[in-house]
């Protein structure tokens, strides 16, 4: 399960860097804090437990991101995904249009809240969203009944754009907002 969770979004990730950059036959690397992977196999595993856990990932997601190396400096991984694990994300898996679409959206100049709340009803009439007051994000958008999308989005209006950052729910929950 927790390795499913975790190639679901190694993959994720790479569709949102692709939306942001295009696509590119290259290789990437991605950074997870260690809470974040403990979340993924619902352990407390520390560094070196959790890096013994990811030197051999299965062929599942192997066959499909290739081999994919794990290193890690202190309780910070890298998973440095080969190039074929890029392009079978790109030729592969249904492209992310929610994504997309933010993306676009929030890189026009004069994007405003309504139109991202416009673009979220756009998929669906039932979400969840919460003024937020901590300094780093304003407000909180998220899908309250889409098991694809299970993400929550921080959004920051910092005057002549807006920034977005998604977080899974537990990653989100860490950071206590």
């Amino acid at each position: 399960m927790g390795y499913d969770k975790l190639e679901r979004n190694l993959i994720d990730i790479v569709k949102e860097e692709q939306a942001k950059l295009g696509f590119f036959k290259e290789d990437i690397r991605l950074y997870y804090p260690l809470s974040s992977l403990n979340h993924f196999f619902d352990t407390s595993s520390n560094a070196d437990e959790m890096q013994i856990r990811l030197d051999t990932l299965p062929e599942s997601v192997t066959s499909k991101l290739g081999q994919i190396e794990v290193s890690h400096k202190g309780d910070r991984f890298c998973f440095h995904i080969p190039q074929e694990g890029t392009v079978y994300v790109h030729d592969n898996t249904a492209p992310n249009e929610f994504i997309h679409q933010l993306v676009e959206l929030v890189g026009k100049h004069g994007c405003t809240m309504n139109e991202i709340l416009d673009l979220f009803h756009t998929y669906s009439e039932n979400i969840i969203t919460e003024e937020m007051n901590n300094g780093e994000f304003d407000r909180l958008i998220r899908f309250a009944d889409n098991s694809e999308d299970p993400y929550y989005y921080c959004f920051k209006d910092e005057g002549c754009h807006i920034i977005y950052h998604r977080f899974l729910p537990e990653d989100y929950a860490d950071f206590d907002f």
